[in-house]
């Protein structure tokens, strides 16, 4: 009989029993995650097709620069040269005639995103002049309300913003008025 066609069968006779090769199982990927969870990776692979190294660039543009650049800039590319992930290339886009106050900060622009990415990432800047998508304003806090304090508690507890902390500093102070009497 042919080698290859005993491996991975044997045949009925004697003691031997017949083996029937496994089919092939894919491994599991382990426990379920959240989409939220995979986001960053499927934004990272995009970002990269399009020449960022980290989203967090675009993401960030506001704390990098500072929301009077972030709202009239945003950044397209970093291109860096063959081999290399330093001395790069930011593609800005800016709009309009704020390009030319773009220009007079560049430096300071390299600067922060260099800071940003810790190391000199990027050595020069290209503006383009173009429509730049409005940052969202992010909305202020409003402060906490605060109830109105017992007079017997004293001023101290009108301070507190948290109301978490207002709590529990409140109903300690009301124990403590109960162990007095």
């Amino acid at each position: 009989m042919n080698e290859a066609m005993d491996k991975g069968k044997t045949s009925g006779t004697g003691d031997k029993k017949t083996q029937v090769p496994k089919p092939y199982q894919r491994p599991r990927g382990g426990e379920a995650r959240q989409v939220s969870a995979l986001m960053p990776e499927i934004g990272r692979a995009a970002f990269r097709k399009f020449g960022f190294v980290q989203s967090s660039v675009v993401s960030r543009w506001d704390e990098i620069v500072g929301a009077r650049y972030a709202a009239v800039s945003a950044p397209e590319a970093i291109r860096f040269p063959i081999g290399k992930k330093s001395d790069g290339t930011l593609e800005l886009t800016v709009e309009g005639a704020h390009a030319t106050m773009i220009q007079h900060v560049l430096p300071e622009i390299i600067e922060r995103v260099n800071h940003f990415f810790g190391y000199g990432a990027v050595a020069r800047v290209k503006v383009r002049q173009g429509p730049v998508a409005k940052p969202p304003v992010a909305k202020a806090a409003a402060p906490p309300s605060l109830k109105p304090v017992p007079m017997e508690l004293g001023d101290s507890l009108r301070e507190i913003g948290d109301p978490e902390l207002f709590a529990v500093l409140e109903s300690l102070a009301k124990s403590l008025a109960k162990d007095d009497e």
